[in-house]
């Protein structure tokens, strides 16, 4: 069967294992059963996940003018630090940024492959969790902006890493400790402002399941610009990766904007 669209992060449903799903313009996929399955996906072109025009992508599927125009992708995004809509300073966009910025934000501890420390929106656990392939996760602290979020996250980058091991994560070299314990000795490590929210009894504490066959030894990453026709058997699926039986690797999430075709 033939599903052809414009890729953007596969949707997700919590559950044991984790569902994914997919979706296209006029179709969707549920990827779990494709699991042991050859899978063939092709690129066919661009399309901006912002302005819909057929542009080469540039980041984050978004094309290049959309990257440094659209208030989705400014750089509080990747840096919730430099957040300014407390303040009622607009970066691109005040009315979009103030909707996004100003609401509950989580600083959370994620084991994927070492303990990393992240931030985000609230309406967001435990998608942010599964995106990242984490297999278990714990809220730190919740506060009422992603400003606070961003310097709380700031002071703990000195005790814990603040990216994932994406191949570690993939071949499942994780460490083996539990979060929670590891919760009870940040407080101190907390800017004196975010105190106040650090809440040592909220247990938002997850393990989550994925549907992985076989976890690989080695992996390669496919790049549909420089591979752009691939076939291979679905053995796995974690975080936002697809896992083939011959190691290699495909993040969906880095390919939003392509449009491809998927054989299965």
């Amino acid at each position: 069967m033939l599903y052809e669209g414009t890729l953007s992060k596969m949707e997700t449903e919590f559950g044991y294992p984790i569902q994914y799903y997919l979706v296209f313009e006029s179709s969707f996929l549920n990827v779990n059963q494709l699991l042991g399955k050859e899978v063939e996906i092709s690129f066919r072109g661009y399309q901006c996940l912002n302005c819909s025009k057929k542009k080469k992508i540039y980041r984050q599927g978004f094309c290049y003018d959309c990257f440094y125009s659209s208030p989705a992708v400014g750089d509080w995004i990747m840096r919730p630090e430099l957040s300014t809509a407390h303040l009622g300073i607009a970066d691109r966009d005040l009315d979009y940024e103030t909707r996004v910025q100003l609401t509950p934000h989580v600083v959370y501890l994620a084991l994927s492959s070492d303990v990393k420390v992240g931030v985000t929106r609230k309406t967001q656990v435990p998608t942010r969790w599964i995106d990242q392939g984490a297999c278990q996760a714990v809220s730190v602290v919740e506060v009422p902006n992603r400003y606070l979020a961003g310097i709380t996250e700031v002071a703990l980058k000195d005790h814990f890493v603040d990216k994932t091991n994406w191949r570690k994560m993939l071949q499942n070299e994780v460490l083996d400790l539990d979060l929670l314990t590891e919760k009870t000795r940040i407080f101190e490590f907390l800017p004196e402002e975010v105190q106040p929210y650090f809440n040592a009894e909220l247990d938002e504490h997850l393990i989550l399941n994925y549907p992985v066959i076989e976890h690989p030894k080695k992996v390669t990453g496919l790049n549909l610009d420089k591979t752009p026709n691939f076939k291979g058997k679905l053995i796995g699926i974690k975080g936002q990766y697809l896992i083939f039986h011959d190691g290699t690797v495909f993040n969906v999430r880095s390919f939003e904007g392509y449009v491809v075709a998927i054989n299965v």
